[in-house]
């Protein structure tokens, strides 16, 4: 398939998705071509590739949706794909208050061409985990790439994994009983798609094939599931990695972020 044609497939398949069975707390809702994810980490609001509004009737759903989750004190990423419609929404989001933050690549790829992309390196094992324990240890080692407190991610993971263990696949790979890395597989029953999550990978470690390997050990976690197709959100560090491996960029993606701590702007 062309760029073009695996770029429509997402698009038909996967913009917007609710989720059919989510977990306890979490609410998806249907806007017209736009869905509201409240109960997460922070809220979430996607299209499809055509909004459907324009003008002030768009600026009013904009400002809906900001000032719902404002009334929660939560922060809310509008998730924008860079050939949505109309043109002007990222503008319109940035009136809103929202900010952008750093662009990411769409990359598709089909899961059964990505089996054979690595191996771990010697010392390291990768395994499959639904343990809390884990999780929590996740969690750390990304608060360490990162910098901050990610001590969220080890509930959210915990969450995920118990309510649907056969559309949500976590792995860990470890060194001498470290975890040095670790990445999730996240089934979209009912669409062909499994999203590729995480793989970030403590600074001692990388460059060694770890994230390769991890491609591979969910690619073959997908086929288990019936899933065709992977799709990952790629950083600037990811994507070349993936695109050897054969994975096709579609699109960019950039989230735009309203925070509780930034003033909306008043009202023209």
């Amino acid at each position: 398939m062309t760029p073009i044609q695996l770029r429509d497939l997402y698009d038909a398949r996967l913009r917007p998705w609710v989720e059919p069975d989510p977990p306890p707390g979490v609410v998806f809702e249907r806007f017209g071509n736009l869905v509201r994810v409240t109960g997460r980490e922070q809220g979430f609001v996607e299209s499809g590739p055509d909004v459907g509004l324009a003008g002030a009737a768009l600026d009013a759903e904009i400002a809906r949706h900001r000032d719902h989750f404002a009334a929660r004190g939560e922060e809310v990423e509008w998730k924008t794909r860079a050939h949505d419609r109309p043109a002007d929404l990222t503008e319109r989001l940035i009136a809103a208050g929202f900010e952008p933050e750093d662009p990411e690549t769409v990359v598709i790829g089909l899961a059964a061409d990505m089996i054979g992309a690595g191996e771990p390196p010697d010392g390291v094992r990768i395994r499959r985990t639904a343990d809390p324990d884990d999780f929590a240890r996740i969690a750390e080692m990304e608060s360490a790439v990162w910098g901050e407190d990610w001590a969220w991610l080890g509930d959210d993971l915990a969450r995920e994994s118990a309510h649907d263990p056969d559309h949500f696949t976590v792995l860990v790979a470890e060194a001498g009983g470290e975890v040095v890395s670790a990445a999730w597989l996240a089934a979209k029953p009912g669409t062909g798609f499994g999203g590729l999550w995480g793989g970030s990978t403590l600074e001692a470690w990388r460059h060694r094939g770890i994230y390769r390997s991890l491609v591979a050990a969910r690619a073959r976690a997908a086929l288990e599931r019936g899933i065709e197709y992977l799709q990952v959100d790629a950083s600037p560090d990811s994507r070349p990695v993936l695109e050897r491996l054969g994975f096709v960029a579609v699109t960019t993606t950039t989230p735009y972020v309203w925070r509780p701590s930034r003033r909306s702007p008043d009202p023209a």
